[in-house]
C-alpha cells in the first residue's frame, strides 16, 4: 500500500494538496508572499500527529468499551533556531474529561497508542524527541517530558 498526495501550486505561496480526496489549503503569511489562505506546511506535521495518537486512543477506548466525555490534544513543536527549520523536540498533551472510574483506561489508551500504534509518532521519534502527559478531569496523571529532557542532559 502506498500515500500519495497530489499538490498543485495556485501562485504565489498558495498550494493546494489533494489528500483521499479532500482539499488541504497552504499558504504563506501576508509578510512572506502568500495571502494566509491556510496554514504552512510545518505545522500539519504536529496536526498529523494528534490526528493519528488521537484515532488510535479513540478507537482503543471504543474497543474496550470505555467512555470520556471529552478528549482534546495539543501539540506542541519546539523549533530550531537555524536554518533548516525544523522541529528539534515534540509534546502532546492529552486532555480528558469523563467518569473517574475510566481515568486508568484512558491512561492506558494514551500509552498504547504511544508505545505501539501511532505511525506518525514513531517515525519523529526517529528523528526528534516526542513526550507527552495525560490530564484527565482537570488533574495531571502522567508526563515523561522531565525524564526525557534528564536523559538529553545527562
Amino acid at each position: 500500500m502506498v500515500h500519495e498526495v497530489d499538490v498543485q501550486w495556485m501562485g504565489n505561496m498558495q498550494f493546494n494538496a489533494l489528500v483521499n480526496g479532500h482539499v488541504v489549503v497552504m499558504d504563506g503569511p501576508e509578510r512572506a508572499g502568500g495571502e494566509d489562505l491556510g496554514p504552512i506546511p510545518k505545522p500539519l506535521v504536529l496536526t498529523a500527529l494528534a490526528g493519528c495518537t488521537g484515532m488510535d486512543v479513540a478507537a482503543i477506548l471504543r474497543k474496550a468499551g470505555k467512555k470520556v466525555n471529552d478528549l482534546n490534544i495539543k501539540v506542541a513543536g519546539e523549533i530550531s533556531s537555524r536554518v533548516p527549520i525544523e522541529y528539534i523536540a515534540v509534546h502532546v498533551v492529552y486532555e480528558f474529561t469523563g467518569a473517574d472510574e475510566n481515568k486508568e483506561y484512558a491512561l492506558k489508551a494514551v500509552t498504547d497508542s504511544q508505545e505501539k500504534y501511532c505511525g506518525v509518532s514513531s517515525m519523529l521519534k526517529k528523528a526528534l524527541p516526542v513526550t507527552w502527559e495525560v490530564n484527565y478531569n482537570g488533574m495531571q496523571i502522567f508526563n515523561n517530558r522531565k525524564a526525557e529532557v534528564a536523559a538529553l542532559n545527562s
